[in-house]
C-alpha cells in the first residue's frame, strides 16, 4: 500500500514558477514508476508527466514539454514537478500517482496507475 500526499500548489501569475512535491509512504517507493496528472474545471483528467523507478526515463504531455520537469528523490520517497513559464491554461488540480509495485517503467495511461493522491490546486492568473 502506498499513500501519496501532494504539496506546493498555489496561486501564481502567468510566466511564474511552482514546484509540486509528492511524498509517498511505504518502503517500496523506488519500485514504482510515478506520474503527474491534472484536471481542469469541466475537463477530464489528463496526463502531465511520468518518471521511471530510478528516474532514468521521463515522458511529458505535449502541452507541458519544455516547461515542466519531473524528478524524484528515492532517498526521500518524493517525486517533484517543477513548473516554469506557467500559463492560465495550466490551472488545474494536480494529482500524483504511483504504478503498482514492480511496475518500474513510465506510463501515460491513467489505468496504469494504482495509487493516487488527493491533489493540489494550481491557479495561474493572467
Amino acid at each position: 500500500q502506498v499513500e501519496l500526499v501532494e504539496s506546493g500548489g498555489g496561486l501564481v501569475q502567468a510566466g511564474g514558477s511552482l514546484r509540486l512535491s509528492c511524498a509517498a509512504s511505504g518502503r517500496t517507493f523506488s519500485e514504482h514508476a510515478m506520474g503527474w496528472f491534472r484536471q481542469a474545471p469541466g475537463k477530464e483528467r489528463e496526463f502531465v508527466a511520468t518518471i521511471s523507478y530510478v528516474g532514468s526515463s521521463t515522458y511529458y504531455g505535449d502541452s507541458v514539454k519544455g516547461r515542466f520537469t519531473i524528478s524524484r528523490d528515492n532517498t526521500r520517497n518524493t517525486v517533484y514537478l517543477q513548473m516554469n513559464n506557467l500559463r492560465p491554461e495550466d490551472t488545474a488540480v494536480y494529482y500524483c500517482a504511483a504504478r503498482g509495485s514492480g511496475k518500474t517503467r513510465v506510463a501515460i495511461a491513467q489505468r496504469e496507475y494504482e495509487y493516487w493522491g488527493q491533489g493540489t490546486q494550481v491557479t495561474v492568473s493572467s
